[in-house]
């Protein structure tokens, strides 16, 4: 049971003696530094056109940098453990502003819904960059961030299950159709051995994967299940489980994982959020692309925060405003833009689609196996 708690929180294998372990052998890069750059912009305007048509999306600008203490800011999880760049701002004032830069705009968007005017059924789409200096970096963390964050406006009679599948199939149309214009590009992609992307993505919830899976960690879990299942998407992450954790801690503001939506077995199920993870093929491991939901109520988000010890929160301009009906309900994500790459591409490492820091450490292994990071 050990092993389940320190799998709850914090990204990353945690040590690069694992790394070494994990990183395939023999990997030939299929495409050149060159010609994954065209490719990986060539699904960008794809991905960003599709999110557009199919859940009328609109680019908007997003922040960088947030008031410390508007409550904006997203802090990835629950316990706190992954803590935010901070930093003053504004020369020559008298109290300078204390500002943060931004984790992730999950909380931004939803404000941000208002104050773009979107009715019901209209949203917004975001290029959005962040930092994340607590993450461990491996092949598939980095400390620079880039997303598709986005956030839609929806219905109190949106807010059930079938909705949410929905949106992920729509979101998986797209990302599927995305990988099928990097192959038309270059078709070496299609011919490297690979076994294709899944056109279907399939539905489980982490009460049924803990079921299959009763005596393994959630990693473990997930590895076990989209081996069989090869891209699927996990409902209810933050509710507390039959073994007595959640399948993985969820920040209590954002996220909805406190209502109830289907019986099965006797058993009611909880949850109107969850990942789309995908098993790559290249590195032999699970690869999340997705972390999306229906956005708390009122009522469910003062539940979530009182269950996580957070009610102190309940002062903070944001959580205010969704206590006094300011912003409106929503349904949002953020789609992990080099993740996605990374699968579309059949690459081993972040750092081969997008530019980051990584220790001399790491790099060296990758070198070893034929992996270069761009720097």
């Amino acid at each position: 049971m050990a092993d389940k708690r320190a799998d709850l929180a914090g990204p990353g294998i945690s040590t690069y003696e694992e790394v070494a372990k994990i990183l395939p052998k023999n990997y030939k890069p299929i495409l050149s530094p060159m010609d994954r750059m065209k490719a990986l912009y060539e699904i960008k305007r794809y991905i960003e056109d599709g999110m557009a048509k199919e859940l009328n999306l609109q680019l908007v600008q997003v922040p960088l940098i947030v008031d410390k203490n508007s409550g904006v800011n997203d802090y990835l999880d629950r316990d706190g453990s992954r803590t935010p760049v901070e930093f003053p701002a504004g020369l020559g004032l008298d109290k300078p502003i204390q500002t943060q830069v931004v984790q992730a705009a999950t909380k931004w968007k939803r404000m941000a819904l208002a104050q773009f005017g979107c009715a019901p059924g209209e949203g917004i789409n975001t290029d959005m960059r962040a930092v994340r200096k607590d993450y461990f970096l491996d092949h598939d963390h980095s400390s620079y961030v880039d997303q598709w964050d986005w956030e839609k406006t929806i219905t109190v009679e949106d807010r059930n299950l079938e909705y949410m599948k929905d949106v992920v199939r729509k979101l998986w149309k797209i990302i599927y159709g995305a990988g099928k214009r990097a192959e038309e590009m270059f078709p070496q992609l299609k011919d490297a051995g690979y076994p294709p992307i899944p056109e279907e993505i399939e539905f489980f919830h982490a009460e049924e994967i803990l079921a299959m899976y009763p005596d393994l960690p959630r990693k473990q879990r997930e590895t076990a299940i989209i081996k069989e299942h090869p891209a699927i998407f996990i409902i209810g992450i933050g509710w507390v489980l039959e073994d007595g954790y959640p399948h993985e801690m969820r920040a209590a503001d954002y996220d909805d994982w406190v209502t109830e939506t289907v019986e099965k077995n006797g058993k009611m199920m909880h949850g109107l959020n969850g990942d789309i993870l995908v098993w790559n093929p290249v590195t032999q491991r699970r690869h999340e692309l997705t972390s999306m939901g229906i956005r708390v109520t009122k009522e469910t988000m003062k539940v979530q925060l009182e269950m996580t010890d957070q009610l102190d929160f309940l002062e903070l301009p944001y959580h205010q405003a969704i206590l006094n009906d300011e912003i409106p309900l929503s349904i949002g994500g953020g789609i992990g833009q080099a993740r996605t790459y990374m699968y579309l591409l059949r690459t081993a490492h972040l750092g081969e689609v997008t530019v980051s820091v990584w220790p001399d450490e790491l790099k060296k292994i990758c070198a070893e196996r034929n992996i270069i990071v761009l720097e």
